[in-house]
């Protein structure tokens, strides 16, 4: 059987033939699958981007092959919605097989792939509008049909937005990247070519409004982050225990507590930008820490020109231990400050401030000695410490 199908640039020959896979390589899966076959034929040598992508509602999987080399395998596990690679090929045909399949669920699925000479994303007239312009602002990141329930994302950029933000900063110092996802991405290629990031994350039908008002300073932000956003994906506390084990259906989570912020600090690790991590159009100082077991209070003054919120931070450590984090978000408070006003900021404290879960006992348990107070505006930029002393044992069912 063929199909012809439209492929545009990836695939020169635009011809693919359809076969049936064999219904064993199903594995016991319910549903349907499908294997393309053609070839695609480079004009020259070099590295060539390759993606491929299934997406919709249904439990499916695919994997591809370039010469009979496996490069994409989400066939058992739905990991990437969008997997993609690069690869160096030559001048001469080179046999491409995808092969995928979908089992009964909502939804009519799609699948596609595609084959693109690196270096060939970026139209040359954008990077002619780039080196006019006084500011550059490039929306990069993820859609529904790259970020999606069901299944995971790559940790980097879809393919091409790397080489879109690298080409046009080159061409313009002030560019400012605003990064649409549901967590942290490689900014690695880039991050220190251009002159500013935002994390947008999902900021729905008034985002672009919300945007705008940051973007030309009608609105100070204030947004911290709520969660660590790593330079590599092989950084995360979770890398080596994110999938089950080849032939089982398991993960053991062998970061146990130290998870987050608390895992970077456990190895050592420096992150991209830090748990809490937070600009503003105006800067803030703390002072005059006071603290016991039932809170903790401090000064923030706002020591810039702009008014703004401080969102500080206030993290205890616990005695020394390998079986607890160096230290842990306990409390924060939000307080909007006009240029030079200094307030007065208390925070709660609890048993379960100092606490953890002791299994055995079947309690929260908080041992007696010595904790450290760390107030900040993230994890890594904490400006006061001071120490409660607990001289008893406490318990709480």
């Amino acid at each position: 059987m063929v199909k012809h199908i439209s492929l545009g640039q990836p695939f020169e020959l635009g011809l693919l033939n359809l076969d049936e896979i064999d219904a064993t390589d199903l594995q016991n899966k319910q549903g349907s699958a499908e294997r393309w076959t053609g070839y695609y034929v480079p004009k020259s040598a070099g590295t060539f981007d390759v993606f491929a992508q299934q997406g919709g509602f249904s439990p499916s999987g695919f994997r591809m092959y370039v010469d009979g080399k496996l490069i994409f395998d989400n066939w058992d596990n739905q990991k990437f919605i969008l997997a993609q690679t690069s690869i160096s090929l030559d001048p001469k045909p080179h046999k491409i097989i995808f092969e995928h399949h979908t089992g009964p669920g909502f939804g009519p699925p799609f699948v596609r792939m595609g084959i693109i000479p690196q270096g060939t994303w970026v139209d040359d007239e954008a990077e002619q509008l780039a080196a006019k312009a006084d500011v550059v602002v490039l929306t990069v990141g993820f859609n529904p049909q790259s970020e999606t329930e069901g299944w995971d994302r790559t940790f980097e950029l879809p393919l091409g937005q790397n080489e879109l933000i690298e080409k046009v900063a080159a061409k313009n110092k002030n560019t400012i990247v605003v990064i649409t996802s549901g967590g942290g991405v490689d900014m690695t290629p880039w991050i220190d070519k251009v002159a500013g990031v935002i994390e947008a994350w999902y900021p729905g039908q008034e985002g672009g409004k919300a945007l705008t008002e940051i973007l030309f300073g009608e609105v100070n932000p204030s947004g911290h982050l709520a969660a660590t956003f790593e330079r590599h994906w092989q950084d995360n506390p979770t890398y080596n225990n994110y999938y089950p084990a080849k032939g089982t259906n398991r993960v053991i989570y062998k970061e146990g507590v130290f998870v987050g912020y608390r895992g970077y600090e456990h190895s050592g690790t420096k992150p991209l930008f830090p748990f809490g991590y937070g600009l503003s159009y105006t800067t803030f100082k703390y002072a005059n820490l006071k603290a016991d077991e039932h809170g903790v209070s401090f000064d923030v003054t706002n020591t810039g020109a702009r008014t703004g919120d401080a969102v500080a931070e206030l993290y205890i450590a616990p005695p020394k231990t390998n079986l607890r984090p160096a230290k842990e978000l306990k409390g924060f408070s939000r307080v909007k400050l006009q240029p030079g006003e200094t307030k007065t900021v208390s925070v709660p404290l609890n048993i379960r401030s100092f606490a953890y879960y002791d299994v055995n006992g079947k309690q929260w348990r908080a041992e007696k000695g010595s904790y450290e107070v760390l107030v900040g505006s993230s994890s890594e930029e904490l400006e006061l410490n001071g120490r409660i002393d607990l001289a008893q044992d406490l318990t709480e069912k």
